[in-house]
């Protein structure tokens, strides 16, 4: 078997997110997630719209690390107004890396601590309110801690998540669809009861007793998880090749045991 790092398996595991998607624009924030979407459009769903990162869409994916003027082909331009239009249709499929998260998928890039006087300040809520009800969300996790699923609500509510006690007179938001997350130790969803995070699989090399220590809260475990599939040849040859010649990747989880295979 060819020899993976711990970013190539999540960047494979990643793309799965958007397999049945469609024409969507997906978006991938924070390094892996976008090389994860890349790779997504040029093997399991070639409908996929990205953008270069800028203001353009692009017809294949653009590569991370230094590039020339030509190295990508646009196919089109992408103001704001025609991502706000893809975003509130329901036309994006957004993965994100957020701060912390807690058990009813609730995730937070504002603040830890006290609102009135936080210990660290972030990005603000910036579009996760709407982000959150108006189309589909995954989730990217680069140290999988009790620090990032945390064990009560996270300090600042900043996208939607499966909790009906914030939900407007109690009723699901149409748009609310929350699909994976993706660690350095495994990857959840939401198919336990009433959309409890559940753990879907393991990384190899990876222990169960692992992934619920590190977790803040009771995760849905339906027997024994199975492990998290390789990445197969072709997708290591686009990885490496196509969307990170440079192995920018080499540096995604440096610092961030456990679960670090690099």
């Amino acid at each position: 078997m060819t020899d993976y790092s711990l970013s190539e398996l999540c960047i494979a595991a990643a793309a799965d997110a958007w397999r049945d998607d469609g024409e969507v624009l997906a978006t991938g924030i924070t390094l892996l997630p976008r090389l994860a979407a890349g790779l997504a459009k040029l093997t399991i769903n070639p409908a996929l719209m990205l953008t270069n990162g800028e203001n353009m869409f692009a017809a294949a994916p653009v590569p991370v690390g230094p590039r020339k003027a030509d190295d990508f082909i646009a196919e089109g331009w992408a103001p704001y107004d025609r991502t706000f239009y893809n975003l509130w249709s329901g036309k994006r499929h957004a993965m994100v890396s957020p701060v912390q998260i807690d058990r009813f998928g609730q995730t937070n890039i504002n603040l830890i601590g006290d609102v009135n006087a936080p210990k660290r300040a972030f990005l603000g809520a910036r579009g996760f309110p709407g982000n959150s009800i108006s189309h589909p969300n995954s989730l990217f996790v680069y140290a999988h801690s009790t620090k990032t699923f945390v064990a009560d609500e996270v300090d600042y509510v900043c996208s939607v998540g499966y909790n009906p006690a914030r939900w407007p007179d109690g009723k699901k938001p149409a748009g609310l669809d929350l699909r994976i997350i993706i660690t350095n130790l495994c990857i959840l969803d939401f198919n336990g009861p009433n959309n409890a995070i559940r753990l879907k699989s393991v990384h190899p090399g990876i222990s169960v007793d692992q992934i619920v220590e590190n977790t803040g809260f009771s995760l849905v475990i339906d027997g024994e998880p199975p492990t998290t599939p390789a990445p197969t040849e072709e997708q290591l040859t686009i990885i490496r090749e196509k969307l990170d010649p440079h192995d920018m990747r080499a540096t995604a989880f440096k610092g961030n045991p456990p679960g670090d295979r690099r």
